[in-house]
């Protein structure tokens, strides 16, 4: 039987979300492979970059998640104290809430801390304004 690597995939242009995602690698033990969309392999994972754009995804085989349901997932992968955490995300009335919460915090991720004004661009308008081939975060 194969092990399904699951992947949890988030904006890297945003610099908001690449705090996250650094905390997540420094302090949640997730077996996920954390990486920005812009490094993915979008094909392989069944994923578009509009999703991308519009929510962190998270992948493991035929299991596939975006936003607040992503988080959970991934908490639930970490183990302990954090599948906690994530299983109490999963349950329907935190589920509801999270949903508008988090859509506030990525209409509003420019202006949270680590954020900057790219933060709230879409992709085809940071690539007009800072050219396809600028320099990406890893």
């Amino acid at each position: 039987m194969a092990v399904v690597t699951a992947t949890f995939v988030y904006d890297g242009d945003c610099a908001f979300c690449t705090t996250c995602a650094e905390f997540i690698e420094r302090r949640i033990p997730t077996r996920a492979r954390v990486i920005p969309w812009q490094f993915a392999d979008l094909d392989a994972l069944g994923l578009t970059q509009q999703e991308c754009e519009e929510a962190v995804q998270w992948v493991a085989g035929s299991v596939r998640a975006s936003g607040p349901d992503a988080i959970a997932l991934l908490l639930q992968d970490a183990g302990r104290f954090w599948q906690v955490a994530g299983s109490a995300l999963a349950v329907a009335p935190v589920r509801l809430a999270a949903w508008p919460a988090y859509r506030w915090i990525a209409d509003h991720r420019h202006l949270l801390p680590g954020g900057t004004a790219a933060c709230s661009l879409p992709q085809a308008q940071r690539d007009l304004l800072f050219g396809t081939d600028a320099p990406r975060r890893p």
